[in-house]
């Protein structure tokens, strides 16, 4: 994506995510012999992700490490083990069809109490285990629900509109320039801002490598995956979404996520 517009790729043979992931230097090529650019207005943004699955990683910054001890002393013991563990928390989030890209909702479960967003870079790889581009995540979260058992996990991070992605994949920078980067989160909510918060890339404790390489034990991608790298900004613990909050997440190196929450 370029800051004139959209390109089409199609005339330079690249109808899929898939083949923008594989497509490794050959991309920058095929970019340079662009054809048509056509103008943001003209087209509707749909999430960056096709067969891909997501999958996430926790706590992997001090924030978030905080915030899942004080949800609950049953699991407290567990979140402060993990954080220093050798080997990271990993889980499936969504297949590529449940994602909510830019214009989708985001989804609030009808028997949770205290959701919040999770602002997140994510990684796009491609099949080879490389790491092909980044995008922003929302990786929504009952925290009620995940705070009364920490087997209850599944159900806190993985029901309808519980991921958004987007807006586009920012390719050709490596993990040195994604830690130069800042996430930042704001919420609004009948024209007021209820929340808002900031965190760098640069806190993620584990480095993207370390991630990709347990994600990849024992497991393959043939389409590529797409991994959430944890969330630094976690609001008050007397914070909690409701229907028609707008969230608004951008990411220095990548663009601007804002979907609207709904109740499902």
């Amino acid at each position: 994506m370029l800051p004139e517009g959209v390109i089409d790729l199609e005339p330079q043979g690249i109808r899929s995510l898939r083949e923008v992931l594989e497509a490794g230097p050959e991309l920058e090529q095929r970019l340079n012999a662009r054809g048509e650019v056509l103008p943001f207005n003209s087209v509707e943004l749909l999430a960056p992700v096709e067969q891909q699955e997501v999958w996430a990683a926790g706590v992997t910054y001090l924030r978030s490490k905080k915030a899942r001890m004080e949800e609950s002393e049953f699991s407290a013991n567990a979140y402060d083990k993990v954080y220093e563990a050798p080997r990271p928390e990993l889980f499936f989030k969504a297949l590529a069809e449940k994602i909510s890209g830019p214009t989708d909702p985001i989804g609030i479960r009808k028997d949770a109490r205290w959701n919040v967003p999770e602002p997140e870079l994510a990684l796009v790889i491609n099949s080879k285990r490389e790491l092909a581009g980044f995008t922003v995540g929302n990786d929504m979260s009952s925290r009620d629900i995940e705070g009364e058992n920490l087997l209850y996990l599944p159900q806190a991070k993985v029901y309808k509109h519980s991921c958004a992605l987007g807006p586009c994949v920012t390719v050709g920078a490596t993990e040195a320039d994604a830690r130069q980067w800042t996430i930042s989160v704001s919420i609004g909510r009948m024209k007021n801002v209820v929340f808002s918060g900031q965190t760098s890339v640069n806190q993620i404790k584990r480095s993207f490598n370390e991630l990709i390489d347990y994600l990849w034990r024992s497991q393959e991608f043939p389409n590529g995956v797409v991994l959430l790298t944890g969330t630094g900004i976690v609001p008050g613990d007397d914070f909690t979404l409701q229907a028609g909050d707008i969230v608004t997440i951008e990411i220095s190196g990548i663009g601007r996520l804002q979907n609207t929450v709904a109740q499902v």
